[in-house]
């Protein structure tokens, strides 16, 4: 068996801290191909010993969280605001979910602190932030493993760790996948290197396969939306505009399987199913019953307000539902360590579009 993995990463920001294998890289066993994307998934995190030795090492000293000189954490409930200056009245550019992170790039000076948190600088309540050594600590636990495609074209993702299994869904350069095992090795196969990864699913998550040798492995914390991001896009009716509005209210709220509560815990289809109601529209519980009706539409024909629908592509079934927002942006009821969240609408290979609103 090949020498352990020895790659570590926590990314936030500005840094992070890569993981790599001492083992010599395998040949190619995966090609790019047409495609989309993928991104996070929704089960608990399943962190090897040897990762958790890594940890245990970074969180007893006092040395900074590589990739930071000074790091902070997001302590809210839902989203800490990014203002422009140091003022309750001042423009918002962006908004950090809980327990996300940033890079402090001023300290707290009249109950403001100056940041950075993604594509985002500007200034938020000290009062709402965790900084210093409990902040290194702190994310340390909360830092989810990740694999991101760093390749070209698509990447497969395989319902079984065998170039003969059938491919599920596709993963775009840059996208992130939850990992469940950073290292799967299947003996009698000439390329036997692989990441058992999960993918956003109403079912809590489906469980796939990659080739090692194309993602890099690290631990991450989430970071701000600038507000460009939560835009909705042109030419949009009130309706439209009104529902999008009000489904990032939630943005950051938990994800929970079965759930149906927009504050508590809801899934998927429960959200987008809250959503509609609340402008209206009866839709069915169920991903799947959600994507019979109403009426089908291509991507490229898609509206804010909108649903689009994700699962396997070898087979067709859907297991995922999220809301289009505009400017290529989804929002959806991710997973268990995101939530409600916005992601790219190609973050996976859209399966179907469909249409309740017709205006």
């Amino acid at each position: 068996m090949d020498s352990k993995l020895l790659k570590f990463s926590l990314a936030c920001v500005t840094g992070v801290l890569l993981v790599t294998s001492t083992a010599t890289p395998a040949m190619a066993t995966e090609h790019a191909v047409a495609g989309f994307v993928f991104d996070k998934p929704g089960n608990e995190l399943d962190i090897t010993e040897e990762f958790k030795d890594e940890l245990s090492i970074l969180s007893s000293s006092n040395t900074p969280i590589p990739g930071f000189n000074n790091i902070g954490i997001a302590d809210v409930d839902t989203n800490l605001l990014i203002r422009e200056k140091p003022n309750e009245n001042a423009k918002i550019l962006g908004k950090m979910p809980k327990n996300s992170g940033c890079e402090i790039l001023e300290p707290d000076k009249d109950g403001w602190t100056k940041v950075k948190s993604g594509k985002v600088t500007g200034y938020v309540k000290s009062q709402y932030l965790i900084i210093g050594q409990e902040a290194s600590k702190l994310a340390l636990e909360i830092a989810s493993h990740i694999a991101v495609f760093n390749g070209t074209g698509n990447l497969r993702i395989r319902k079984e760790p065998s170039t003969d299994a059938p491919i599920i869904d596709f993963v775009a350069p840059g996208e992130e996948i939850l990992v469940l095992d950073p290292l799967i090795v299947t003996y009698g196969e000439e390329y036997n290197k692989w990441v058992k990864v999960s993918l956003d699913g109403e079912e809590d998550g489906t469980v796939g396969y990659v080739a090692k040798e194309f993602v890099d492995l690290s631990y991450k914390l989430a970071q701000a939306y600038s507000m460009e991001e939560l835009v909705y896009g042109k030419d949009v009716s009130g309706r439209r505009i009104d529902m999008i509005n009000y489904a990032k209210k939630f943005l950051g709220y938990r994800y929970k399987w079965g759930g149906t509560s927009l504050t508590n815990g809801i899934d998927c289809s429960g959200f987008t199913q809250a959503i509609y109601r609340k402008f209206g529209y009866k839709i069915d519980r169920v991903s799947r019953d959600q994507a019979r009706g109403g009426t089908q539409i291509s991507q490229s024909k898609l509206k804010p307000g909108d649903l689009v629908f994700y699962g396997n592509n070898s087979t067709g079934y859907i297991n995922h539902v999220a809301i289009y927002i505009g400017n290529n942006k989804i929002i959806h009821a991710s997973n268990k360590r995101d939530g409600i969240k916005i992601s790219s609408v190609n973050y996976r290979k859209p399966i179907k579009c469909v249409r309740y609103i017709n205006d």
